[in-house]
């Protein structure tokens, strides 16, 4: 049995592979090799069983990608079909005239058993079929085939950007996103290749026409010739030979010509069809009352035929009501449990009951508050989309970021607008905007010219040009080059991004606390040494660094450098600046890689020599902080932030990191003066690029 089971096991399924290969050898070897009957009754009943098998496959598939492979089977199967046309006329005509029988049973069977034995119902009912197959359903599966890859390849580029935008939002992981850019060009593959395989279905039915003629006007020219039989019994014996080859070739042509049909015309589902047509097609207990009413009308005509309309009226009735009383449910039950609450709450809270600390609200450390009319959004039992959108957020950026991402509060608000959000941060509103649930986002790049039909509006995230279009119009904005997202993905941006700018503000003593017990199962000792001790250094001093660090786009995933260098650098010397800039020194290899992975040269700009002196002249002590600064005039302050701003504008749209090269004496007075107004600029000073790495200067701001 477990041989069995381990020669059935799909990763063996690879050591078969010479299958398709005998196959093709035995099909070359059907068009040369006499058959008899009893073989062909094998192929022909093998063929029918195969196609009513990928016929099955095709309506159960969740998506066409699932049965990528179907474009090659229509090849091989419709191969399969012809070679067994020309051995079963090669039989046909050969031994014909010796009988009904003399092409095996299951032509005789199609020939006489589905036609009655009447060679003109036959003609009749083989040119329905053929009429069916090529005028409707093959012409119909191959249009959709050419429109299907055609859109398919135009919206390539957009969906493309869509990933990369998911991608950089943290909305998905490198992993997912490599999924779905394989995803999409699996997609463009198939439908192109579906485009080629509808044409093998239509030629297949034009070679069945053809080859029945060829069959009944050669069978009989050869009975009455070579086998003197009488005209009348030529003429009745091949035509129901000649019709039942037919059938027994169309039948199976037909079914294919289903299953293209199928999988060119479904759109892409967690559902396969027949779960598709129940939600969809008897979700609303509307129509099909109205179609209930309607039946019983009819039933009421006297010349009409009243039984048949009374049952299927009283049974769409029957659906109505139970469809109604199914939607109905969770609205009951909703308002049965909102009543009871409340009927709770007001016993549970009379008016005379002192106050106490459980009156006072806590604060959330990050909050989203949203209208009611993104609710649905959300979901009943807070299952929806946005959801789980949120749940992937804080993992990628708790991964990214090393600490772990506080829990999203997500409440209702009936005081703000329907479609309305608000992103709160320790009780305060960071940033707000608008979505609509129904339609999409399309976001221009910046490159785009072309305008859309839509509601126009700024990128909440990033401020870019945008426009809210309907869902139909997803497709052809993805052809021209826009990037379209749907609302719950335009949340979760403009979240990923608030979260990522302010995660320093995230971080406080209980999280650092958690970190040094996490190093601590690892390294005890290290913890120990950076806790406590004569050189300990205090738990303000810890918290403070690595907030700095957060501040500065750098990563504190790697706890044990950190450790190490602050004991190293504090017990030289007490100055937090310089243990900020030892600890930063020492993650040098960390921050070149998150900022341009393995490449090995680093794009930077440079000061100009004029600007440097001016800068490093102007560097003066706070007293009353206690720290330095950078006392600049106005004008050239604004004059610096308009260069700085221009570099980092000319780095996003060539996909590099905005690296700003400095001394270590300017970069943290830089970065505090200019960082805050431009979050995507890095200051890095020279030591903190690793011997590795070569420099390339690619701007300088004078």
């Amino acid at each position: 049995m477990a041989e069995l089971t381990n020669l059935l096991n799909f990763k063996n399924i690879r050591h078969f592979n010479f299958g398709l290969l005998i196959l093709v050898i035995s099909m070359l070897a059907m068009t040369i090799l006499p058959l008899p009957p009893f073989i062909l009754d094998l192929l022909f009943s093998f063929n029918i069983s195969l196609s009513l098998i990928i016929l099955m496959v095709c309506i159960y598939v969740s998506r066409p990608l699932e049965f990528s492979i179907f474009p090659t089977i229509l090849l091989v199967t419709t191969l399969l079909r012809l070679t067994l046309n020309i051995a079963s006329t090669r039989v046909v005509l050969l031994h014909g005239h010796t009988g009904p029988s003399a092409a095996g049973e299951v032509i005789r069977a199609f020939g006489e058993v589905v036609i009655g034995g009447n060679f003109i119902v036959g003609m009749i009912v083989f040119a329905i079929l053929m009429i069916i197959n090529f005028v409707v359903v093959t012409k119909g599966a191959g249009r959709v085939s050419e429109v299907s890859a055609r859109f398919t390849l135009d919206a390539m580029p957009g969906k493309q950007m869509s990933i990369d935008a998911d991608l950089n939002a943290g909305v998905i992981s490198q992993e997912e996103a490599k999924k779905r850019r394989l995803e999409v060009t699996q997609e463009a593959d198939f439908y192109g290749s579906m485009d080629g395989a509808s044409k093998f279905v239509r030629g297949d039915a034009i070679a069945g026409l053809l080859i029945l003629f060829i069959n009944l006007i050669g069978g009989i020219i050869i009975a009455v010739f070579q086998h003197h039989m009488a005209f009348s019994m030529a003429v009745k014996n091949f035509s129901l030979l000649t019709i039942g080859d037919g059938l027994v070739a169309q039948i199976p042509s037909l079914l294919m010509s289903i299953s293209a049909a199928i999988m060119v015309t479904r759109v892409n589902n967690e559902q396969d069809i027949s779960q598709q047509t129940i939600s969809q097609l008897f979700s609303d207990p509307k129509p099909l009352m109205i179609s209930s009413a309607i039946l019983f009308i009819l039933a009421l005509i006297p010349s009409m035929p009243h039984f048949p309309f009374m049952v299927l009226a009283s049974i769409s009735a029957g659906f109505s009501y139970l469809v109604y009383l199914k939607k109905a449910a969770p609205r009951l039950h909703a308002s049965g449990v909102s009543k009871n609450q409340k009927s709770k709450e007001v016993m549970r809270k009379p008016d005379n009951v002192e106050l106490d600390w459980d009156e006072v609200v806590s604060s959330d450390r990050i909050a989203l508050e949203i209208g009611y009319g993104l609710i649905s959004l959300v979901g009943v039992n807070k299952d929806g989309l946005l959801i789980n959108r949120i749940k992937a957020i804080r993992k990628k950026l708790s991964h990214d970021l090393g600490f772990l991402i506080p829990t999203v509060h997500v409440k209702d608000n009936l005081n703000i607008p329907a479609n309305h959000y608000r992103i709160f941060l320790k009780n305060v509103v960071v940033s707000e905007a608008e979505v609509h649930p129904d339609m999409n986002l399309a976001i221009n790049p910046g490159h785009i010219k072309h305008i859309l039909s839509g509601i126009q509006c700024k990128d909440p995230t990033f401020g870019l040009d945008a426009y809210w279009i309907p869902a139909n119009q997803r497709d052809y904005a993805h052809g021209l080059g826009y990037t379209v997202v749907d609302a719950s993905t335009v949340i979760a941006t403009h979240l990923n991004h608030i979260i990522r700018t302010s995660a320093s503000h995230l971080l406080g003593y209980d999280e650092v606390q958690q970190l040094l017990n996490k190093l601590s199962a690892t390294t005890p000792k290290l913890v120990e040494t950076l806790t406590s001790g004569t050189q300990a250094v205090p738990l303000n001093i810890i918290v403070t660094v690595l907030q700095r660090l957060l501040q500065s786009d750098i990563p504190i995933i790697d706890m044990r450098t950190i450790a190490e260098k602050m004991i190293d650098a504090w017990s030289k010397s007490k100055d937090i600046e310089h243990l900020i800039e030892s600890v930063r020194i020492s993650l040098k290899h960390l921050i070149i890689y998150s900022l341009c992975s393995n490449k090995k040269e680093v794009p930077v700009a440079v000061l100009d020599n004029d600007l440097a002196q001016i800068l490093h002249k102007s560097i003066q002590q706070n007293h009353d902080a206690g720290d330095r600064m950078v006392i600049l005039e106005p004008t050239l302050t604004e004059r610096i932030y308009s260069r700085l701003l221009e570099y980092v504008q000319r780095c996003e749209i060539e996909s590099i990191p905005a690296i700003m090269l400095v001394t270590s004496e300017l970069r943290g007075l830089l970065e505090k003066l200019f960082k805050p107004g431009i979050p995507n600029v890095h200051f890095l000073s020279h030591s903190e690029i690793p011997d590795d790495r070569q420099l390339n200067v690619i701007a300088k701001i004078g």
